[in-house]
């Protein structure tokens, strides 16, 4: 150990000439086994600060201290920013403190990664929190995505942090799942191209994005969390994996973060076919992949996969498991001991810190001009720019999903002169934020602090948006609970005012202590508590009524919305989501969000999504469970109206390894401006296995003024037709395919045929995997 007055070793790791990798080699071979240990271990200092912010905290018993973990070195520091509120300036000086600290008890000065949680922001207090991830699926916009992600890395990067935990690319298969909020959707393409985007924009600013979870977490056995995954090879192929394939090949990501669960009786984080076969020897993964929290140890406390600890660390670093989040149990000196007497290769061991030490050198860490305190640029965490994205994201991530009655929009002054505002999500800012920002996940064991960021409320942005009416709020009953006694007040308010705004939805939180979030998975998709009692009251006493969801999952209230004149769906949108919502009631924003995740019908079974078979969907005379949704994935509507016509197809024959032009012509039929969002599906007429019957294979969102046409290109390979045969490979087979663009997975649209003719060809992941789409300039 090193102590501050020595000056550390050098050598050619510090000369910035070298490549990264060389650099890395040659620290590694001057490094000892326990040197070499300890750079894949992690510390979590102050982790008994923030409360249960992770799954079985109480694992931490056995943690070493930070001054025992760092002798030697340390590969990670843990969430100094995420674990307890710290202003900006505080949190940056604590992080040079510990990363002081790291440096001078290893003898060549090498500090540690600094990790946090960004998925709905920089999760630390007083930073801009912005929708949840399945509100971004909601735009279909992967440039504000890669905005957003910028955004959020160059305020990490400003401050000493190197990796951020997300995005998540897990592809929604049952609603019930406390984790849909963290999602992309329901649909592979739309993940990839959405994750994609977060990723290149994290990455640009330096900092490290780390794709979860790997691979197969959100298809669990009735959507209970860490559940083993229910599915075969073949959706595990064409589903689950597109996403995390396209971020490594296109967007050279960092790292990747396995999941809790076990494939087929495999855990994944021992699932060396998972982690070194497909991820690095197949898709050519350079990065790091870092364990979920406590992944190693649950190897033998959860799954009995093995022997205890070092067991456990061996199965996980053979498995190609580089680094031990969030703190050290078998990567420290259980590992170093299992190399010493020979149970563990040390092959094994220099495999792993070879990578974490060159993605050090590629982060500047190995450089001899770092200094833990240079990181000294005054940090806002929630600028001005920031909570533009912020507003610009929510307001376009809002749903419009019916106006029947042409109720919307209101005019903020010619409107309702008394509005009735009722529910228990409409008076709660908490409600607008999912369970990883850090009002969320943090401050609920901090009740004596403020939020940190400015959030009004959905009832504080309708009495700004509308000065001139005279607004009443009544709860009705809280978001979880048996209470009706405040259900007849509301229908009081509600009788007696020109307009009724229901608001209804989600609180999230962790481990059941929300109704939406991680470990907050549900039986049924009603709405929680007796929020549902409470709509179908309230909107039966009502005049003209609005319902508005704000939620971190669909719920299946499609008779509420029937029962509705107007009906609005927000997923977690931020703190800027209530004026995105007073907005498009209003008019000021023209709603332009789509559903990434259908509504689903009343009496649905779970689990079930678009993305299905013949059988999988309505079957009269099969089952008398209907599927169909309330509002179809892709589904919203504008306050203007949109038609593609003109759909035309370059050709009608395309060799197996050819591609075709899908041309349309999208016009603005209405007398405001507005944004259309054209969807290409696929449709396989005859495969050798069972094929969806509609699959997304390309998006886009196009601007429009009043009257105005655009016209819009896609770009087809016939690699976009490939599926996993009945021989696990992937290959493109000749035959008929339709081409539909529509503006939902729901509407007819048109359609062109094509036909692929030739042998079938076997394609990897070196295929196309995008349709590029242009857009005609005005």
């Amino acid at each position: 150990m090193t102590t501050s007055d020595e000056r550390p070793a050098t050598g050619p790791w510090n000369d910035t000439g070298l490549p990264a990798s060389v650099r890395a080699k040659a620290l590694l071979d001057s490094m000892t086994i326990s040197e070499k240990a300890r750079q894949l271990g992690s510390s979590w200092p102050g982790h008994d600060d923030g409360g249960d912010v992770a799954p079985m905290q109480e694992t931490f018993q056995d943690a070493e201290t930070f001054e025992e973990a760092v002798v030697d070195g340390l590969g990670q520091l843990t969430r100094v920013f995420g674990t307890g509120p710290v202003t900006p300036q505080a949190g940056r000086e604590r992080l040079a403190e510990l990363q002081a600290q790291v440096v001078a008890a290893n003898r060549f000065g090498i500090p540690a990664v600094a990790h946090e949680e960004c998925l709905t922001g920089f999760t630390t207090w007083q930073a801009t929190v912005y929708p949840t991830a399945l509100a971004w699926a909601a735009t279909w916009n992967p440039d504000l995505v890669r905005a957003m992600a910028r955004a959020i890395g160059t305020d990490m990067a400003a401050v000493g942090v190197h990796q951020g935990l997300s995005p998540v690319l897990d592809v929604v298969r049952d609603y019930r799942w406390g984790r849909v909020e963290e999602t992309l959707g329901e649909d592979p393409y739309l993940v990839s191209e959405l994750g994609l985007a977060y990723v290149q924009g994290l990455q640009s600013a330096g900092v490290v994005a780390t794709l979860k979870h790997f691979a197969g977490y959100s298809t669990s056995r009735a959507a209970r969390n860490h559940a083993p995954a229910a599915l075969g090879p073949r959706e595990f192929a064409d589903v689950i994996l597109p996403p995390f394939e396209k971020a490594v090949l296109h967007g050279r990501v960092g790292s990747v973060m396995n999941a809790y669960n076990d494939v087929d009786g495999v855990p994944c984080a021992a699932d060396e076919r998972l982690l070194t076969g497909l991820l690095r020897d197949t898709w050519g993964f350079t990065g790091t992949v870092v364990s979920d929290y406590w992944s190693v140890a649950f190897l033998a406390s959860m799954h009995h996969l093995a022997d205890g600890i070092p067991d456990a660390a061996h199965l996980a670093l053979r498995a190609g498991l580089d680094v031990e989040l969030p703190h050290t149990s078998g990567y420290g000196d259980p590992l170093r001991a299992a190399v010493e007497d020979g149970r563990v290769p040390v092959e094994l061991l220099d495999r792993a810190v070879l990578r974490v030490l060159t993605q050090k050198a590629e982060l500047g860490l190995l450089d001899s001009d770092w200094h833990p305190a240079q990181y000294t640029a005054p940090a806002d965490f929630d600028s001005p720019g920031n909570r533009d994205i912020a507003r610009r994201m929510a307001e376009e991530s809002v749903v419009l999903l019916d106006n029947g009655a042409d109720l919307l929009p209101l005019a903020p002054l010619a409107g309702p002169r008394t509005i009735a505002v009722v529910g228990p999500a409409a008076d709660d800012a908490q409600c607008l934020f999912g369970c990883y920002s850090f009002p969320n996940h943090v401050l609920p064991h901090h009740p004596d602090l403020p939020l940190g960021v400015q959030a009004p409320t959905v009832l504080d942005a309708v009495r700004r948006e509308f000065p001139q009416a005279t607004v009443e709020y009544v709860t009705g009953c809280q978001i979880t609970g048996e209470d009706r006694s405040g259900i007849e007040a509301a229908v009081a308010a509600a009788t007696g005012a020109d307009l009724t705004l229901l608001v209804v939805g989600d609180r999230s939180g962790l481990f059941g202590h929300g109704t939406s979030g991680e470990g907050c998975d549900v039986s049924s998709l009603q709405l929680p508590g007796v929020q549902d009692d409470l709509a179908q009251a309230v909107l039966a006493a009502a005049d003209r009524a609005v319902l508005v969801v704000v939620s971190g999952r669909p719920y299946a209230v499609g008779r509420h919305a029937a029962a509705a004149d107007a009906t609005l769906q927000a997923f977690f949108p931020g703190q800027e989501g209530a004026a995105a919502i007073a907005g498009v009631l209003s008019g000021r924003v023209n709603p332009s969000g789509r559903l990434p995740v259908q509504i689903p019908g009343d009496l649905a079974g779970q689990p079930g999504t678009y993305l299905a078979v013949a059988l999988a969907l309505k079957s009269d005379g099969v089952s008398n469970i209907d599927p169909t949704p309330a509002f179809p994935f892709g589904h919203g509507l504008s306050y203007t109206g949109f038609t593609i016509g003109d759909v035309q197809a370059s050709e009608s024959v395309i060799a197996v390894d050819g591609s075709v032009t899908v041309t349309a012509t999208v016009t603005n039929t209405g007398d405001r401006a507005g944004t259309a969002v054209p969807q290409l599906y696929l449709t396989d007429l005859v495969a050798t296995v069972t094929r969806p019957v509609r699959q997304l294979i390309g998006f886009t969102r196009v601007d429009l003024e009043a009257g105005q046409n655009r016209t819009v290109r896609f770009g087809v390979h016939a690699d976009l037709t490939s599926f996993t045969g009945q021989d696990l490979q992937r290959r493109v087979e000749p035959g008929r395919v339709l081409l539909r663009l529509a503006q939902s997975a729901g509407d007819p649209g048109t359609t062109v045929l094509v036909t692929l003719e030739g042998d079938t060809r076997i394609v990897d992941h070196t295929r196309t995997l995008s349709a590029p789409v242009t857009v005609d300039q005005d």
